[in-house]
């Protein structure tokens, strides 16, 4: 009789438990995350045109040569999976980096014709940690702006101040780096393009 009591005991707490801190606990930290941050709490997404075109959360391939290009990324089997996030986990010294390096170097150098080898910001042929990266230095961007210049008919200095325009310093002017979103970024580049063919 008293082990069934304990039992019942046990139980009782194991359910009480359960509703409490993994449905209770969870709908209220959702619940006020809608109510408190309600665009990041639907996922940062970003819209263009009255259509959803990606979050600012998570990194995009840009294959045409009007947008500025993110880092590489590293998950599989399409790049910026987010299911699949993860890095490479490549040693410093494995011929695996080496070798993700020397492609994704290749294929940068192709895409900016006139771009020197040793001026390529590492983040350009480096996975970042999550594989979904959205973000580029201002550096990243700078470099690429005569590509994007030319196949948008428009100056460099034009493109110069895009970048200019969309940096973001550091968080509360001291945690990390300036950085660009590459989304906001190429939305910027978009939106260019409607003012120039209006």
């Amino acid at each position: 009789m008293r082990l069934l009591r304990a039992l019942w005991s046990a139980l009782r707490l194991v359910l009480v438990s359960t509703l409490v801190l993994g449905l209770g606990y969870n709908l209220a930290v959702t619940g006020i995350a809608s109510l408190v941050f309600p665009k990041q709490a639907q996922g940062s997404l970003v819209t263009f045109d009255g259509r959803v075109v990606g979050s600012r959360l998570i990194g995009q391939q840009w294959t045409s040569a009007r947008f500025f290009q993110g880092r590489p990324s590293a998950t599989s089997p399409e790049p910026y999976n987010a299911s699949a996030s993860s890095p490479s986990n490549f040693g410093p010294t494995s011929p695996n980096l080496i070798t993700e390096i020397k492609s994704n170097l290749k294929d940068f150098l192709a895409r900016n014709p006139g771009v020197q080898a040793g001026s390529v910001p590492p983040s350009m042929v480096e996975s970042s940690g999550s594989g979904l990266d959205p973000d580029i230095s201002p550096a990243a961007a700078y470099i690429q702006a005569p590509r994007v210049a030319a196949a948008n008919h428009v100056s460099v200095g034009v493109v110069d101040g895009l970048i200019a325009r969309e940096i973001r310093g550091r968080f509360l002017g001291i945690y990390g780096d300036p950085y660009l979103n590459v989304l906001m970024l190429n939305i910027a580049v978009l939106e260019l393009g409607n003012h120039s063919s209006g």
